[in-house]
């Protein structure tokens, strides 16, 4: 059963776009720093460059790990932005393709719902730094979005 705190966090969300608020309540989201841009007509995040989520101090990249877990928050809020619904989507399958190293540098990602069916929704995001047209890495994420077999 999911936190009514979160539940309200979400209504409110949708209601009034508050949409780092809810991000905020996320905890591993809130310690990776992860900022809201959801003015594109897309769900767009940030995360910011801080040295303690190097994971290769020799290329100076960022951990592989950290930037997986901000392609699934944002394929999640992807969702969630589109959904508009009140029901929180389960992840079913994660693919991450790592395409370069992300440098000493904020990166961005954006996600698209690429399909969105009564039980099933497939997400893709892209993260990049600089250029958008220069991916740094990418995910594709499945959901489970009906409960009990209903939409």
């Amino acid at each position: 059963m999911m936190p009514t705190a979160f539940l309200d966090r979400l209504e409110k969300a949708y209601a009034e776009d508050a949409w780092q608020a809810l991000v905020d309540s996320i905890p591993y989201a809130a310690y990776l720093g992860l900022v809201v841009d959801d003015s594109h007509d897309e769900m767009r995040l940030r995360m910011p460059f801080r040295e303690d989520l190097v994971g290769n101090p020799t290329l100076s990249a960022l951990h592989g790990g950290a930037i997986g877990a901000f392609l699934e928050t944002t394929a999640m809020m992807s969702l969630l932005w589109k959904l508009k619904s009140p029901l929180l989507p389960k992840t079913v399958t994660v693919t991450v393709d790592y395409l370069r190293s992300s440098r000493r540098e904020d990166i961005f990602a954006a996600g698209e719902v690429t399909k969105l069916g009564r039980r099933v929704a497939s997400v893709r995001v892209v993260a990049w730094s600089r250029n958008r047209q220069r991916p740094i890495g990418e995910t594709r994420t499945h959901f489970l979005v009906a409960e009990g077999g209903k939409p």
